[in-house]
């Protein structure tokens, strides 16, 4: 059993996978600094100051906090500010993705495009090719 998990865990689907796997996590990493340090102090200095992350709605009368964290404390509060930072993640990672694989489809075409070198005629082939020269002479 523990040869076959070997095996398993050694193919090059599971590697490529995990590899994946850890890249993302921290391609992630950096799409949440570039939105939260990049892209939405921009948004806010455009739009006077505002601050997405602390944008909620207040479910309950006893929410009489102004930011985020002291009103999920007084009660039920609907954090769509949080929910608005979140889907700009998401499309910016979705748009990053999509450049790359744009980007690997065109090599994979430029790729398929380069003729390839015609294979080498066997020696038959040759000899037949050499007799045929041979008697149009």
């Amino acid at each position: 059993m523990l040869k076959e998990f070997r095996e398993f865990a050694m193919k090059g689907n599971v590697v490529d996978l995990a590899v994946g796997v850890i890249i993302g996590a921290a391609f992630g990493g950096i799409v949440n600094s570039l939105v939260g340090d990049v892209i939405m102090p921009i948004i806010g200095a455009v739009t006077g100051g505002l601050d997405f992350s602390n944008y909620f709605t207040p479910l309950s009368a006893k929410v009489t906090a102004t930011n985020l964290a002291d009103a999920k404390k007084q009660g039920a509060v609907l954090a769509w500010g949080s929910f608005l930072t979140l889907t700009i993640n998401f499309i910016i990672i979705a748009f990053v993705l999509f450049l790359v694989i744009r980007a690997i489809n065109t090599l994979k075409r430029k790729e398929e495009a380069a003729p390839a070198a015609p294979p080498k005629p066997s020696a038959e082939v040759e000899l037949l090719t050499e007799i045929r020269d041979l008697l149009k002479k």
